[in-house]
């Protein structure tokens, strides 16, 4: 694979194609390829052993022009200054695209959590979360879950800004632990949006899900959700692949027998059912119905793109596509249903939940899956009809198009202040 794309260019990029479509002058547009702020802070953290260790932290905030900013928190030895600056980008016109009122926000600590003990890994998320205090709150700035963390960070966070604002305020964070105030159907949203955008863009393509070949790159909470949801819809899941390596077998697999093979070993690897093992590459230019990324941003570049023979991709990973992969395979004629809405069932239960800690009135799964399938279906039928209606070159541009033209409304509505 070619030298990694930088994602906040990525963004950039995108946002420049989108443009082509639309009638919006270059100066607010130039105002939409930037973040407001980030913060790039130091926590130093002491260790079991007694020493202290010293861990960059950052969070970006893109945009706040729809309301408080909102998105996930990463632990990854690859985070960086730019690659939250990109993800929070991307949250401003996911939200946008789904029409929930949100800007965009992302952060992440640099460290890999497999090294460090539970109750180091606590230290270090409640520093983290003294240094946000002054930049979150249900009305400012409201984190999640994202690579490497869950409940249990989440339900420190919350602890840490109640107990030094001296408050309850469970809406502080989201992806919480239910009896924490988190939602139910929290966990599956980001694989249901999944699910939900593949059947849709079955049915727009008078395709059959019943029957089709699927590969799954990343097999994280999105990736292995998406397979067994897609899989109860009929398909053929053949391939799934983790950090390990990548699984294969022509008949298909049961994803939860994948799962409880990888709870059990840590990986997918080894699975006993598995005619073949090879690598994540190889995943990704199978000869398959549905492709559906879900691993990390840059999977699929523009050399790697030229080998890629699904004919239908679902993006659950953020930004797993380069722009040159996006063109080679508009070329061959390869539908890409984007990340920003594919993947957008996390943020919209989160604002599910969000909205329940504020009204303390819970809803029952049922409900957030319905409202769910709503809210994807809507943005996915707006999606569609403005790729029709623009001659966007594929489906990322348009549904650029539909999210950067809610928040341009939403700046020109409020003004410019001073």
């Amino acid at each position: 694979m070619s030298e990694q794309a930088n994602p906040f260019e990525s963004l950039q990029e995108q946002i420049d194609d989108a443009s082509a479509y639309m009638d919006v002058s270059d100066d607010v547009l130039e105002r939409l390829k930037h973040p407001e702020r980030v913060l790039e802070t130091n926590l130093s953290v002491e260790m079991d052993d007694g020493s202290v260790e010293v861990f960059k932290a950052f969070r970006s905030q893109f945009n706040g022009d729809r309301g408080p900013y909102k998105g996930g928190i990463r632990y990854h030895p690859g985070v960086s200054r730019d690659e939250v600056k990109a993800l929070s980008g991307w949250m401003v016109y996911k939200t946008a695209i789904v029409d929930i009122p949100y800007g965009g926000g992302k952060g992440g600590i640099v460290i890999d959590p497999d090294d460090y003990s539970e109750s180091e890994l606590e230290r270090i998320t409640r520093s983290f979360a003294k240094e946000l205090r002054p930049f979150v709150g249900e009305d400012r700035d409201i984190p999640a879950p994202d690579v490497n963390t869950g409940q249990r960070e989440m339900n420190w966070i919350k602890d840490t800004y109640e107990t030094l604002e001296n408050t309850t305020e469970p809406g502080v964070i989201t992806g919480k632990a239910l009896d924490s105030g988190g939602s139910e159907g929290r966990v599956e949203a980001t694989g249901r949006s999944t699910m939900l955008t593949a059947r849709e863009a079955f049915d727009y393509l008078d395709r059959e899900m019943e029957g089709a070949s699927v590969a799954v790159q990343g097999y994280g909470n999105a990736g292995w959700i998406a397979a067994k949801l897609i899989h109860e819809l009929g398909a053929n899941v053949v391939a799934v692949s983790d950090s390990s390596g990548a699984i294969y077998n022509d008949d298909g697999f049961d994803p939860r027998d994948v799962k409880d093979h990888k709870n059990e070993t840590g990986s997918v690897s080894g699975y006993p059912g598995a005619d073949e093992e090879f690598s994540n590459d190889d995943l990704l230019t199978l000869d398959v119905d549905l492709l559906v990324p879900a691993a990390l941003e840059n999977a699929i570049d523009g050399d790697l793109a030229g080998d890629v023979k699904a004919d239908v991709v679902v993006e659950a990973a953020n930004g797993p596509l380069t722009p040159e992969a996006d063109d080679v395979l508009a070329d061959s004629d390869t539908y890409v249903f984007p990340d920003i809405l594919t993947n957008a069932g996390g943020v919209t239960v989160s604002y599910f939940e969000w909205v329940q800690n504020r009204q303390r009135f819970y809803w029952t799964e049922e409900r957030v899956n319905e409202e769910l399938e709503r809210i994807i279906t809507d943005a996915f039928d707006e999606l569609v009809e403005t790729y029709e209606e623009t001659g966007a070159p594929n489906m990322r541009t348009a549904a650029y198009v539909v999210a950067i033209q809610r928040v341009v409304d939403a700046y020109e509505e409020s003004g410019n202040w001073p």
